[in-house]
């Protein structure tokens, strides 16, 4: 190794140091948030002004044994999918069909997501996706997911307070999400279909969890967004119900330089604080920010124009897939990392380790997004069982615990870290499309007013 490869090697070595303090997520650090987001959530409750919305569902808990064929609609990110589902009871379901489409055409030749759409346009789209699945003719009731955050009046009647995610759709906040939707099934001839309940993703995810278990009463999305509800049995203001926290929010936490260039570079500057540190929406880009700041020092790839295309000088060049490539990349000399970043860059021989500092970024973040969310899964278990004297199971969906290498045993990890001895009595329950059968499930509860057991 030459005298400027060691000199390389040692300015790079100091700055990973470095970095792991920015991201490391202490035992200590994790009680306190969880502190903190149990305190956010009782202030929510009552309706003080705080950091989490805690916004009622109206939903209660499910039997197990509804059953009937429901439609679903599950909205909540850039693909829209449509399912026909026939609940069995005795926590059985089966899909008969399904469909997904993008709400943003790859080839430009549509974007629903965009301020160039408005609300009537977007709902009438999603309206011909289930005219594509079911035909004109349909009698069935539905159940919509919607993914966003939305004052609940109703089992069927939620307003959007606002987009997340970067949408922009114009003429839709503060509207009616299911007047949308109905009033665009009636324009296209289904009006046998009858939008019969609106629920968030993380309630989809804890209705699915909770039709086969009794010990369910978590529900967490680590996906392209992040969000958390459970049920509460002692609401002030309700009935006992689901309450959607829209944890994303919150921002009791330790941020670094690297999570404020993000936030103020986002669409919305000082709201989803968490989201930007644990979502697949952001961590790519919280991922680009760090490396484009090494290579500005000269510890990465030294010799790359950045003037030129690609990754690190390009927003959003990298995204969650390709974290999840570099954290499972096991081959000789991390072959795998460096094909990507042949393509993606232009970078044709990196040095090993270049390639070794991406994973170790890579690394890093995911084990604080699993920190963080394990702290909040523990702020609510505070609330719940102070003393965890029953078992609990969380139910997760999402991207990013199904497909992130890592992120599961990681999450696993911090909450035992948590809990300690007390940590057997928690499971997590991994819910596949738990936010789109769960609006299936949400329809039968609303047809047949089973809303709390």
């Amino acid at each position: 190794m030459s005298g400027r490869e060691i000199e390389k090697r040692d300015r790079l070595n100091a700055a990973l140091r470095a970095l792991h303090g920015c991201f490391s997520i202490t035992a200590p650090q994790m009680l306190d948030i969880a502190e903190k987001f149990h305190e956010a959530m009782l202030c929510g409750l009552v309706g003080r002004k705080g950091p989490l919305k805690m916004i009622p569902s109206f939903f209660g808990m499910p039997t197990g044994e509804e059953s009937g064929v429901f439609l679903s609609v599950d909205f909540g990110g850039t693909n829209v999918r449509v399912s026909l589902i026939k609940l069995l009871g005795h926590g059985k379901i089966t899909v008969l069909k399904k469909l997904s489409t993008f709400l943003k055409d790859p080839g430009g030749s549509y974007d629903y997501t965009s301020s160039a759409a408005t609300g009537r346009e977007l709902f009438c789209f999603l309206a011909g996706q289930i005219a594509g699945l079911v035909g004109a003719d349909a009698t069935v009731p539905l159940g919509l997911t919607f993914s966003f955050p939305t004052k609940m009046y109703a089992l069927d009647k939620a307003v959007l307070i606002g987009w997340t995610k970067e949408f922009k759709t114009r003429m839709t906040a503060g509207r009616d999400i299911n007047i949308l939707l109905h009033d665009a099934l009636q324009e296209q001839g289904l009006r046998g279909i009858k939008p019969v309940a609106v629920i968030n993703d993380t309630v989809g995810t804890l209705l699915t969890a909770a039709y086969g278990d009794p010990h369910a009463d978590i529900g967490s999305i680590c996906g392209t967004g992040h969000n958390t509800c459970y049920f509460e049995p002692l609401p002030p203001q309700h009935r006992p119900m689901i309450i959607n926290i829209e944890s994303g929010n919150f921002d009791g936490l330790p941020v670094n330089d690297f999570d404020r260039e993000l936030d103020l570079k986002s669409e919305k500057p000082g709201e989803q604080v968490l989201e930007k540190m644990v979502s697949g929406r952001y961590l790519g880009e919280l991922m680009r920010l760090v490396v484009l700041d090494l290579a500005h020092k000269g510890c990465l790839f030294q010799g790359k124009d950045s003037d030129m295309p690609g990754f690190p000088y390009q927003t959003n060049s990298l995204n969650a897939e390709h974290m999840s490539l570099m954290l499972g990349d096991k081959t000789t000399g991390l072959a795998g990392i460096a094909a990507w970043l042949k393509g993606s860059a232009g970078i044709q021989e990196p040095l090993l380790l270049e390639l070794g500092a991406l994973q170790t970024i890579a690394s890093l973040l995911t084990a604080r997004a699993a920190r963080l969310v394990a702290s909040t899964c523990a702020g609510v278990l505070r609330r719940l069982d102070p003393l965890l004297k029953n078992p609990h199971t969380i139910a997760v969906d999402g991207s990013l615990y199904g497909k992130m290498t890592g992120f599961a045993p990681r999450l696993r990890a911090a909450l035992d870290e948590i809990l300690l001895d007390r940590a057997g009595q928690v499971t997590l329950k991994p819910t596949r499309d738990g936010s789109g059968m769960g609006a299936a499930i949400a329809a039968a509860m609303a047809v047949t007013s089973e809303t709390i057991r």
